[in-house]
């Protein structure tokens, strides 16, 4: 099977710019996709471009992955509806070095990372702009996606972010000049972009160059995945605890789990197939296909050992499993999901519904008795079922800890310090 085809199977391909692309893998190339260090790691959204770098690796080509440790410095304007602040040269620095990882984990020990900012940083300006704006029409980059929806906007764009097109256009020429990386890919929201790379290179070369879009991940209702109240899906364990990691995934609803395998997994087309029959028949078990995905992905990026992390918390943490809940377990609890410090004073003697809220659990007093009325809430995995149950020693287990729950999903874990 060609890599396009197995791409295309898995609702991985959006567009390309030639349809000699096909044609074109049939032979190593090599491929790269770029990804700014806006933040010190990168999210759930990113991980399509990683594992479609993958995808290509697993079919003969080479993948490069661009850290943009420069034009992480003045933002992509595309899909943002204002202009991000900017960050300082020293915290770009330090999220190109973190998320590093997230290319090591997924492509092996040793992939080809570049970072922008090695050329970026050895190019006057006046040439920059001599030799290489001069190459680029107004008019052309005013009709960019990116560009237009900014535009319309009250925030506008800045000549900064303006400039992004120049310098990705850029990042394209120089390894297909060094490295000899023939084709680009990246989000749907990247074509602009893109093509201004394979433009630039026929304009000073005279070659052809290449581009490839994926769909973005998104929901069912069109929002993106990988965003939660407390914000994006981290791919780095420190922002985003296995645990965490994979009761998100468990929690994917069913119009979007047969999606999420395609785009995110590296399952057999046949498996998912399986799972997507088999989730419209009478006997199928619930979230079956969300427990395969969770921990394909879990494993994929905590490895092992952040799958039983994971997997060890989830299972202390269930109601039902109250028998298994004592200070051991809870210990065991504190280092594989995160949890919530309070002193001892200001949890006994104080009702249920005010320790949820406070421990964020829910929002209010009243979704707390709601939720205690709806059969909803769990304290150390057994229901709550009244409003006003008040705290005491004897709900401490071991003295020192207590599991909240809203139903299955959300759980808090606090240790009385």
């Amino acid at each position: 099977m060609n890599i396009i085809d197995c791409l295309e199977e898995r609702g991985l391909v959006e567009a390309t710019t030639s349809e000699e692309l096909k044609k074109l893998c049939e032979k190593p190339l090599k491929i790269y996709i770029g990804f700014d260090p806006t933040a010190d790691s990168l999210h759930l959204g990113n991980l399509v471009g990683i594992l479609i770098l993958r995808w290509f690796q697993k079919f003969g080509h080479t993948p490069v992955a661009l850290l943009g440790g420069a034009t992480g410095r003045i933002g992509d304007p595309g899909g943002k509806s204002a202009e991000r602040p900017l960050l300082d040269i020293a915290t770009v620095q330090s999220n190109v070095q973190r998320i590093r990882a997230h290319f090591e984990r997924v492509l092996g020990a040793e992939p080809l990372v570049v970072n922008n900012d090695d050329w970026f940083a050895k190019i006057n300006l006046i040439d920059f702009l001599r030799d290489i704006g001069k190459h680029f029409r107004v008019n052309v980059m005013l009709t960019k996606d990116s560009v237009k929806g900014r535009l319309e906007s009250e925030e506008g764009i800045s000549f900064t972010e303006f400039s992004y097109q120049l310098l990705q256009g850029y990042d394209f020429y120089h390894l297909y000049k060094t490295e000899g990386v023939i084709l680009q890919a990246g989000g749907s929201d990247q074509w602009g972009n893109i093509t201004a790379g394979t433009d630039l290179i026929r304009k000073l070369l005279g070659k052809t160059a290449y581009g490839l879009t994926h769909p973005l991940l998104t929901r069912s209702d069109g929002k993106k995945f990988g965003k939660t109240e407390g914000g994006a899906i981290w791919l780095a364990a420190d922002r985003c605890s296995p645990y965490d990691f994979y009761q998100y995934l468990y929690r994917i609803g069913d119009a979007d789990v047969i999606k999420m395998m395609r785009m995110l997994t590296f399952m057999e087309m046949g498996e998912i197939r399986r799972f997507e029959q088999a989730m419209q028949q009478a006997d199928y078990v619930p979230n079956s296909a969300q427990k395969r995905l969770a921990e394909e992905l879990t494993r994929l990026i905590h490895q092992e050992e952040g799958l039983a992390s994971a997997l060890r918390a989830t299972g202390a943490a269930s109601p039902g499993h109250a028998a298994e809940l004592n200070p051991a377990v809870f210990q065991q609890m504190m280092k594989d999901m995160p949890h919530l410090e309070l002193a001892k004073a200001d949890v006994l003697n104080r009702k249920f519904t005010e320790i949820a809220v406070q421990c964020g659990l829910v929002s209010s007093k009243g979704e707390a008795s709601r939720l205690i009325e709806q059969n909803g809430a769990y304290l150390n995995n057994e229901r709550v079922t009244d409003p006003q149950l008040k705290l005491g020693e004897s709900h401490l287990v071991g003295g020192e800890f207590l599991l909240l729950s809203a139903g299955k999903k959300k759980k808090v874990l606090i240790h009385i310090i």
